[in-house]
């Protein structure tokens, strides 16, 4: 399992600390819709008839328990206790605080995970058996 560096943890600081300033300045108003928007969407977050929706990545295919744990809080204190497990191969939560979602990045970046290109056309994450024959 590939383990984070001191770049990977940087990269994700300062992407928490970005979005957590793009959403404050959104629901101040200072960013419409249209502005938030791909901002939102390459931090994993969608805007949904009734919630946002939150997609988080399983890096590199695999989970370890101490992800699994910070998943588990995650949807306990920012959801209604549980997550999906998805076909695109990530876990979404249904119904996070917008407000909220900065700080859910920041916990996820803690046990190396993340929100990033799980939206939009982009690469995903496919594992195997190694005697699949695949």
């Amino acid at each position: 399992m590939y383990k984070y560096d001191q770049y990977d943890h940087q990269m994700l600081a300062d992407r928490v600390g970005q979005f957590r300033d793009q959403t404050r300045r959104y629901l101040d108003g200072q960013l419409s819709d249209a502005e938030f928007l791909p901002l939102r969407l390459q931090n994993g977050l969608y805007i949904q008839r009734l919630a946002p929706m939150l997609r988080v990545a399983v890096p590199y295919g695999l989970l370890a328990s101490q992800q699994l744990r910070k998943l588990a809080y995650i949807a306990r204190h920012y959801d209604k206790g549980y997550g999906h497990f998805t076909t695109r191969q990530n876990i979404q939560f249904n119904w996070p605080e917008l407000e909220d979602v900065p700080e859910i990045l920041e916990h996820l970046a803690e046990v190396e995970m993340h929100a990033i290109q799980t939206s939009g056309n982009c690469i995903r994450n496919t594992t195997t058996d190694q005697f699949a024959g695949v």
